[in-house]
């Protein structure tokens, strides 16, 4: 039965008690039983004489107006406005009602589905667990897409992403194209490159959020063996000796002859065959500042010296590389912090390399009164010197190397006359 829609829409359907059904409609939305009362805080006559007139009674006499959906769903019942009671009428009345639970469920299980790629891609690689937990407690996949059906294949393109890195020197758009069959998949600005770049920061150990400058988004790239291009890549160095059989050879040669800084291309580098010979020792720094002193104090003198620039680029693991194949040794120096010390233990792992007064007694003796600012941020392990760590972590202080520069600036001296 129907019941009288005409009544039903006298009793319940006016202006006046649209306040109930929508009270009504939530609680039927939620699965909440219609029992127990509801109440209007402040009623205006109007809306207290339409449920008077649904009611058939008096309906108090207070500021606020109280409802019992009990007696509501009889009247509707017996007076035959409704024979299937209150449920019935709001959806008579204002349409079928939401299964909220149903949906939640429902979408629910297609966000697990669309994630269901990229949490096989991270199972088992530990160093992923933080960014996954990341995604879902800052809603970032969420917000960058309009549902499971749109994220869903980004975050399988996000999961061969993710299993390609860390890569051996790749190209971003060669990546892209072998892992999403696009070769602009992972240009700045889409959904899936702002995701990407999140997991490569944090293979880097780097803030999963980007900082929003393009020296940031490179920096981040060429920590996981990625470049933008082959000459935005570069690498800074001193006193190379290079040769006269390759183009290489020859600009590194005329560089020292003039005692100046060069800059390599990564397609320099890639475009050289063959090893760079350096039979002896090549000095590694963290920060351009280092080189720009030593060309000023020794110039043509300088001993080999190659500055990584924070995070090691394509082109410097390109460069140590060829000088690696050379013959060449190395000895590292960076700030004392725990971001120079992951720089240090990539170049360790990589290449393998010495310290150059990056270890417990020289960190013990940098200068800290008033100049050594607060250490911050997670601490790493230190492989070529375990008790370095443990000093940084109890001292707490970190040391630049402009404080140091004197010092590194001496040694390179006496490696000029070796």
């Amino acid at each position: 039965m129907t019941g009288d829609t005409d009544r039903l829409r006298r009793l319940l359907g006016g202006p006046e008690t649209a306040w109930l059904r929508t009270r009504v409609r939530r609680r039927l939305e939620r699965g909440t039983p219609l029992t127990g009362s509801i109440t209007l805080a402040r009623a205006t006559p109007e809306q207290r004489r339409a449920v008077e007139l649904l009611l058939g009674r008096r309906a108090g006499t207070g500021v606020s107006l109280s409802v019992p959906l009990d007696e509501i769903d009889r009247v509707l019942r017996d007076s035959g406005a409704c024979p299937g009671g209150l449920a019935a009428a709001v959806e008579l009345l204002d349409g079928p009602v939401r299964d909220l639970a149903r949906e939640h469920a429902e979408n629910a299980a297609a966000w697990r589905a669309a994630l269901a790629p990229l949490d096989a891609a991270v199972a088992g690689r530990t160093e992923l667990d933080g960014w996954r937990a990341w995604l879902d407690s800052t809603g970032l996949v969420r917000r960058l897409t309009d549902g499971p059906d749109e994220a869903a294949p980004i975050l399988a393109r996000l999961a061969a992403v993710v299993r390609r890195l860390p890569s051996a020197g790749v190209p971003l758009g060669r990546l892209a194209a072998e892992t999403c069959g696009d070769a602009h998949a992972l240009d700045e600005g889409s959904a899936l490159a702002t995701l990407a770049l999140s997991a490569a920061r944090a293979l880097a150990g780097l803030p999963y959020a980007a900082e929003g400058t393009a020296e940031s988004r490179r920096a981040a790239w060429a920590a996981v063996g990625v470049h933008l291009d082959e000459l935005s890549s570069l690498v800074l160095s001193l006193g190379l000796p290079g040769g006269d059989e390759t183009p290489l050879g020859r600009m590194l040669a005329a560089a020292r002859s003039a005692g100046e800084p060069v800059v390599l291309t990564l397609r320099q580098l890639r475009r050289h065959t063959g090893p760079l010979p350096v039979p002896g020792l090549v000095r590694l720094c963290e920060n351009p500042v280092v080189v720009a002193a030593a060309a000023d104090e020794l110039g043509a003198d300088c001993p080999p010296l190659v500055c990584v620039s924070g995070r090691p680029s394509a082109a410097v693991w390109r460069l140590l590389e060829l000088l690696a194949e050379g013959g060449a040794g190395f000895a590292y120096h960076g700030d004392f912090d725990w971001g120079g010390v992951a720089i240090a233990a990539a170049v360790h792992d990589r290449i393998g390399c010495r310290p150059w007064r990056y270890d417990t007694a020289a960190y013990l003796a940098a200068p800290a009164d008033g100049s050594g600012a607060p250490l911050t941020g997670r601490p790493s392990p230190t492989p070529w010197d375990p008790g370095l760590a443990a000093a940084m972590t109890e001292r707490a202080v970190r040391v630049e190397e402009e404080l140091v520069l004197t010092d590194l600036l001496a040694d390179l001296h006496g490696g000029a006359h070796r």
